[in-house]
């Protein structure tokens, strides 16, 4: 009986200790996503934004695209880093372990986001090696692109 209850507590502290655990999330675009009523900011990466191309390679779209793949049909579990000047959980979010953020900079989708974090420097490291996605259509800076007019154009 001891036992029951005690694996009960510690099943309920870590429900309370992740903020959502195994929701199917909804994708905003290639580094945001919705999990019930709450918008997440993937952790210390950008994407490109889903109207932005690169020399006519449709990286928001692609990027958007393949966060959308990596989490269909699968729970996802966020962790809340902070929260973000337009009120979004930033967040690192897995989806069977694996963390979102470093298989979209990996694979060149998203660009490791230095300004707030350097956990995804390696990958980005490792895509820019391969030119893969990003790094090998020259693609504008996320963060450099939405300056410029956010997509105005």
């Amino acid at each position: 009986m001891r036992l029951r209850v005690w694996l009960m507590m510690i099943s309920v502290a870590l429900a309370a200790a992740s903020p959502v655990a195994g929701q199917t999330a909804m994708i905003t675009d290639g580094d945001t996503l919705k999990l019930g009523s709450a918008i997440y900011r993937l952790w210390g990466i950008d994407a490109p934004e889903t109207k932005q191309d690169c020399n006519g390679w449709p990286a928001g779209r692609l990027a958007t695209t393949r966060l959308l793949a990596l989490v269909q049909g699968r729970p996802v579990i966020c962790e809340k880093k902070d929260r973000d000047r337009y009120g979004r959980v930033v967040a690192i979010c897995r989806v069977s372990g694996e963390d979102l953020g470093a298989i979209m900079v990996r694979e060149g989708m998203a660009w490791a986001f230095l300004r707030y974090s350097r956990d995804y420097v390696s990958e980005e490291t490792a895509a820019r090696a391969a030119k893969v996605g990003v790094h090998a259509h020259r693609c504008e800076l996320p963060w450099e692109w939405r300056a410029r007019g956010r997509g105005d154009r």
